[in-house]
């Protein structure tokens, strides 16, 4: 699949019917799960409950691969192949059943874990409503996402939100990454100092800040777009 979706032919910093933008900035690059979504946290815990799969349980399962996943010389794992595209969702969801269990011991049923885990993301209405202020003030927009299965994302949305769709598993590249963001930036047409970068994991921001970009460590929407309209000089708090 293709690693990008053109939604306009602007040249970069212009969108049809915007203005050209002011200040430094030309673009905003965005992570996808919690961040456009509610937080994974509260997908992951209505999983777990809905499976009856103790919580600690499960955190002491995957633990070890998420620590591996972010740290600076962590070994690679299954979520590095996973978000890297170098295995199947069919392997991943085989190797996660296989450390967890429900509390009256019968295994968690491998085939379609992914797709019930995150069945509970819903769109963070407030930031989506800002994506569309923010390409009309000319500003153009990227999504950047580690992905776990490429098949649950509302892709029909993406042409009118973001002019840039970069995904890891497309690309063979993941988050904190260097060559990734310079990827997304890249093909957005802007130098990494032109960007925001917004994303709920801080290894990831510290990422985008050590290659030029200005990066916002996403907690909730409201102090989210605070933050980002004083960066743009914009009105995103609704």
């Amino acid at each position: 699949m293709p690693d990008t979706l053109n939604a306009t032919k602007q040249t970069p910093g212009q969108e049809a019917g915007g203005t050209d933008p002011v200040g430094p900035f030309r673009g905003v690059i965005l992570d996808w799960g919690g961040v456009m979504t509610n937080p994974i946290r509260d997908m992951v815990a209505a999983w777990l409950d809905d499976e009856d799969v103790d919580h600690e349980h499960y955190a002491a399962a995957i633990r070890p691969w998420v620590a591996g996943a972010y740290a600076q010389n962590g070994e690679a794992n299954p979520i590095h192949a996973l978000e890297r595209g170098e295995c199947t969702v069919e392997e991943f969801e085989r190797w996660l059943a296989s450390r967890i269990a429900r509390r009256n011991g019968v295994q968690v049923l491998a085939e379609g874990l992914l797709t019930r885990m995150f069945a509970g993301s819903t769109m963070a209405l407030p930031m989506q409503a800002a994506v569309q202020v923010i390409r009309t003030a000319g500003l153009r927009t990227a999504l950047l996402s580690n992905s776990w299965g490429m098949a649950d994302y509302p892709r029909d949305l993406f042409p009118g939100m973001f002019d840039v769709v970069v995904i890891s598993g497309e690309v063979g590249m993941r988050k904190p990454e260097e060559r990734i963001f310079r990827h997304a930036a890249g093909l957005l047409g802007l130098e990494s100092a032109e960007c925001v970068f917004i994303d709920d994991i801080d290894v990831n921001v510290s990422a985008a800040e050590a290659i030029g970009m200005t990066a916002i460590l996403h907690r909730d929407p409201p102090t989210t777009l605070a933050r980002l309209g004083e960066l743009l000089g914009l009105s995103l708090s609704g």
